[in-house]
């Protein structure tokens, strides 16, 4: 089944570079793209069920993390820009736009705090150490004050809206609502070519792969066994000896940074990242993906991140006006009917099956 997915995976690439325009089997490069738009939600929603599927903690702040490894990537995109813009700067259009050399003139207008991000390293690893560091600091914060449940929710989605609040302020140096956009580059190659393309929805799907292949490595651990004991039971872990709250912090730093991740590899196919990616209403969102797909289970999320997304996209277009109302039926379906989600459905059919067989031979 694995070798399956893989095969799947990468037939959408193959279309594209090898059936010509026209053809009725060939993907386009748009297509394509939102195909590897999916595949960046599906490693979030990875994160968010070794979270919540896995270890018990409902977090409803995500999406701030993977807008956050957007960002970092964002920013250096954006200082490739260079000339290339419409102010033919060597700043990005924004900051000319809001005067920037004037509040930064000894850098010809760049922030101090943009600098390292000319470099493509630094970048990089400001994609896994930002929502990383965060996530530390939060999580101690909130594990060392024993916050859990509901309430555990409820202060992860007010830091992310205390956190697109400040996003969304112009002289954040960010780009204010619009954020950051109009991407020309990345590593030297034109970002808008097909080849271009198919390299990043294969980093995409590469990047879906390591993460499967680490949750599912690290749920067969010891270290899983106790994710799933502290879901089941906190109170008896603690009575075990267990230091809970290291472990709960070490779950959502990991779950941070791969949210960061999958933000980073989103941002260049989709061609923006703004303030509006890491809103508490897109974390609820990401949560549904985790519910109707199956929590506890590491398809199920892929499932629902994809299948979520995929209908998004066509009912965005189709029924743009009520959307919200279909998210919000299918979430309240899938809580009462569909408990275990798309990945418990046939388990739920042998047990109609058995069920109905039983009243058949029993009349």
């Amino acid at each position: 089944m694995f070798a399956a997915a893989l095969v799947a995976l990468a037939i959408p690439p193959l279309l594209n570079a090898i059936t010509p325009e026209g053809h009725f089997l060939h993907v386009s490069a748009f297509t394509l793209s939102l195909y590897g738009k999916y595949l960046c939600y599906s490693v979030l929603a990875l994160g968010i069920n070794l979270l919540w599927g896995y270890t018990g903690l409902l977090s409803l702040g995500q999406c701030l993390f993977f807008a956050l490894g957007g960002y970092a990537l964002g920013m250096h995109l954006m200082l490739l820009i260079g000339k290339l813009g419409q102010y033919k700067a060597e700043i990005p259009d924004f900051m000319v736009f809001l005067e920037f050399p004037a509040r930064f003139p000894t850098t010809g207008g760049l922030p101090p705090h943009w600098i390292p991000f000319r470099s493509f390293a630094f970048a990089s690893a400001a994609v896994i150490w930002v929502p990383g560091l965060v996530a530390l600091v939060f999580g101690w914060l909130a594990f060392r004050s024993r916050i859990k449940g509901v309430y555990f929710s409820i202060l992860s989605q007010a830091l992310t809206y205390a956190a697109t609040l400040m996003f969304f302020r112009n002289d954040f140096t960010f780009g204010g609502n619009n954020g950051l956009t109009d991407f020309k580059v990345i590593l030297g190659h034109d970002i808008n070519t097909p080849a271009t393309r198919r390299a990043l929805y294969l980093a995409s799907a590469g990047l879906l792969t390591l993460t499967y292949l680490f949750c599912r490595w690290l749920s067969r651990t010891k270290f899983g066994l106790v994710q799933r004991a502290i879901r089941d039971s906190e109170n008896r872990v603690l009575f075990s000896g267990y230091a809970t709250s290291h472990f709960k912090l070490f779950v959502f730093v990991v779950a941070a940074v791969i949210a960061g991740l999958g933000g980073a590899l989103f941002v260049p196919q989709v061609g923006i990242i703004n303030p509006s990616e890491m809103a508490p209403e897109k974390s609820l969102e990401a949560v549904v993906w985790c519910a109707v797909g199956g929590r506890a289970s590491l398809v199920g999320p892929i499932l629902g991140a994809i299948g979520v997304n995929a209908l998004k996209s066509y009912a965005t277009h189709a029924f743009a006006e009520q959307w919200p109302y279909l998210l919000g039926s299918l979430f309240v379906f899938v809580t009462l009917f569909m408990p275990k989600g798309l990945v418990g459905l046939p388990d739920q059919f042998r047990a109609l099956q058995r069920k109905w067989r039983k009243g058949v031979s029993n009349p």
